[in-house]
């Protein structure tokens, strides 16, 4: 069996739940702003991109560890990790290598963009950083395991909602202002659904291991319940942008063309067969799905407003 390569170890097609909000975010600075920082930019996407990497391999090291990979029988595309460590538990020394890398590689771009922004921001900046480096290895990694201890949702919507806007835009010189405010809850929702459909399929592995999310504490109905509030309430921030946000505001209503077409297919299997991981696992490829091509509509309704301002 070959071994993976670096771009698996890291789980890079799902970075793209950090590189969606940091575009989206620097756009709607440079809306605000009317002006665009490409050295800020690149900087920012270092950082997001290093932090995003050592969540991935943090991740898959400490369920490792802990046992919740094994005993997961369900593990897909949408949910369960890599499972790399499963199949080569040799390259254990290299994928935490791999992690702390990826954490000097954010704090290398951290320090080099502290002096491409404002003093004022430098606080924001640091803040984020270090939250997210928290994060990053603390959501699987004890003493804290967010994830065990039921604070991974939490966790996992701030840092791809609130902290990826709110540092992307900081990046191009504008800090809390109410349009990025407005912004922030979208994005980090969306990536919650999908961890919301994977605790579906994962759950009786979760519960193996201690990993007691929404799912295993509250059960695979009132789960599905709150997927659904969850990606309704997407849809609610995004029409409220369009609404409230200077004009040209109807761009970003092509975001919700995955709501029209693929989300009531995907809210459909899952409220129904919501106890069954096999039929679940449809729905999750589906919410992967919607999230991706929500994402890629929200940036090209976000450049549109930039084009049209």
């Amino acid at each position: 069996m070959a071994k993976p390569n670096i771009l698996q170890m890291i789980r890079a097609p799902f970075l793209s739940s950090i590189i969606a909000p940091l575009l989206a975010g620097t756009l709607l600075a440079v809306y605000i702003n009317e002006t665009f920082y490409l050295v800020n930019f690149l900087l920012v996407m270092v950082i997001g991109v290093g932090l995003h990497a050592a969540v991935n391999v943090y991740n898959d090291i400490y369920d490792t560890i802990q046992g919740t990979d094994k005993v997961n029988v369900h593990r897909n595309e949408a949910s369960g990790g890599s499972g790399i460590l499963q199949d080569h538990p040799e390259l254990m020394g290299r994928m935490f290598t791999l992690a702390r890398a990826s954490l000097v590689l954010a704090l290398a771009g951290t320090v080099a963009l502290t002096f491409f922004i404002e003093r004022s921001l430098w606080p924001h900046l640091w803040f984020l950083y270090l939250l997210s480096a928290f994060f990053s290895k603390y959501y699987t990694a004890p003493p804290a395991k967010l994830a065990y201890r039921g604070l991974g949702e939490v966790s996992v919507w701030f840092a791809f909602g609130p902290m990826a806007i709110l540092i992307a835009s900081v990046s191009q010189q504008v800090g809390f202002h109410p349009q990025v405010n407005l912004l922030m809850p979208a994005t980090g929702l969306s990536t919650l659904s999908i961890l919301l459909a994977g605790q579906l399929i994962d759950l009786d592995a979760d519960r193996a291991g201690g990993k007691h999310g929404v799912a295993s504490r509250l059960g695979t109905c009132k789960t599905a319940w709150i997927y659904l509030l969850v990606q309704l309430a997407i849809v609610a921030n995004v029409i409220a942008m369009a609404i409230l946000f200077p004009a040209p505001g109807w761009p970003l209503l092509l975001s919700l063309i995955p709501y029209l077409l693929i989300f009531p297919k995907a809210a459909g299997i899952i409220m129904k067969h919501h106890e069954h991981a096999a039929m679940v696992k449809k729905g999750a490829k589906l919410t992967v799905l919607i999230h991706i091509v929500f994402s890629f509509l929200l940036i090209v309704g976000m450049g549109l407003r930039v084009v049209l301002m």
